[in-house]
């Protein structure tokens, strides 16, 4: 029902950002296209899904849990940047039983890194081969990380190179590796188009991190074709261009679903490979992505758009799209 008591009549439904007083000028957006809308969701029925980047070990995991139980923010996956080799067993199995109590998806990030590598053309003008895994020994790396990581409960793996990513598919589909466990492409790396997506979907992605600058026609392209879990930094740190995109969060929702919201945070420090060198920074970053998660679910509920999220507990991507094995 329209509420005419109010300054500007409010329409049923969620609202776009300055909806009413805009429209009293004059100035109304245009109506949304249905056309725009993503036909996908997750399994669950959910449309969208939060996560908290760069937990980097079980200190920061514990204020990361501390603090979203006292600023009510749900959470259903937390992530790890500097990879599995920077963990203890120790550490690892704390940080795997922390989450499992509580239904969050733990992921960390397997092996050797071309930008950590002996190689110099990463720190050219032109970036090199980035973050991929260098010959055999590097891609040997990140399936020991894998192994190593799985053996200790962790059930999602970060990866920042095609070839990881099939052969950690290939593993998963022959038993090595546990079949509920997810594989999630690293946003230094995330597709731009709607054919890469596509592409990194049926090496074995089962979320992928695109960069945080892809405009809302790009995510209606890349729905036309794929219905793979997307992730998006809703604030990117800077090395991924610091982007800041809370008002944008219903419009992205609605066209990018089934998507991660990633509480990222511009203008901090970089904590990667993490070390107690760091912890200030790590800890303090920790509780302050969380707070960033509550201004944006605050912001959904202020217009209206904060239906549709998964269940807590939920993790898995539903049925995708597979290159076949036997090829």
């Amino acid at each position: 029902m329209t509420d005419t008591s109010a300054p500007f009549p409010t329409p049923p439904g969620p609202r776009r950002p300055g909806e009413r007083a805009l429209t009293a000028l004059g100035l109304a957006a245009p109506a949304d296209n249905p056309a725009d809308s993503s036909p996908h969701v997750f399994p669950d029925g959910g449309s969208w899904r939060t996560e908290i980047p760069s937990v980097e070990g079980p200190e920061a995991l514990a204020i990361v849990l501390k603090e979203s139980s006292r600023l009510d923010v749900p959470v259903h996956r937390v992530s790890q940047g500097s990879g599995v080799w920077m963990l203890s067993d120790a550490e690892i199995t704390e940080m795997a039983g922390a989450c499992a109590e509580r239904g969050i998806e733990l992921c960390l990030f397997t092996g050797p890194r071309g930008t950590w590598d002996t190689g110099g053309s990463t720190r050219t003008s032109s970036g090199g081969a980035g973050l991929r895994a260098r010959g055999h020994d590097a891609l040997a790396g990140c399936v020991e990380d894998a192994l190593r990581a799985t053996e200790l409960g962790v059930r999602c793996l970060l990866v920042a190179d095609e070839g990881v990513l099939w052969t950690l598919h290939r593993l998963r589909e022959l038993g090595l590796l546990p079949a509920d466990t997810t594989l999630k492409v690293s946003a230094l790396i995330g597709p731009v188009n709607p054919a890469s997506v596509s592409v990194y979907e049926r090496l074995g992605a089962d979320s992928v991190n695109v960069p945080s600058d892809l405009t809302a026609s790009h995510f209606t392209e890349i729905r036309r074709v794929s219905g793979v879990p997307l992730d998006l930094y809703i604030e990117a740190p800077d090395d991924l261009g610091g982007y800041v995109r809370m008002y944008e969060a219903a419009e992205l929702i609605r066209r990018a679903a089934p998507l991660y919201l990633k509480f990222g945070l511009s203008r901090a420090p970089g904590i990667y490979p993490y070390g107690a060198h760091l912890r200030d920074a790590a800890l303090d970053t920790a509780r302050e992505r969380v707070r960033r998660g509550r201004l944006v679910l605050d912001l959904l509920t202020r217009h209206g758009a904060d239906g549709g999220m998964s269940p807590l507990g939920s993790r898995l991507p539903g049925p995708l799209n597979r290159f076949s094995l036997k090829d």
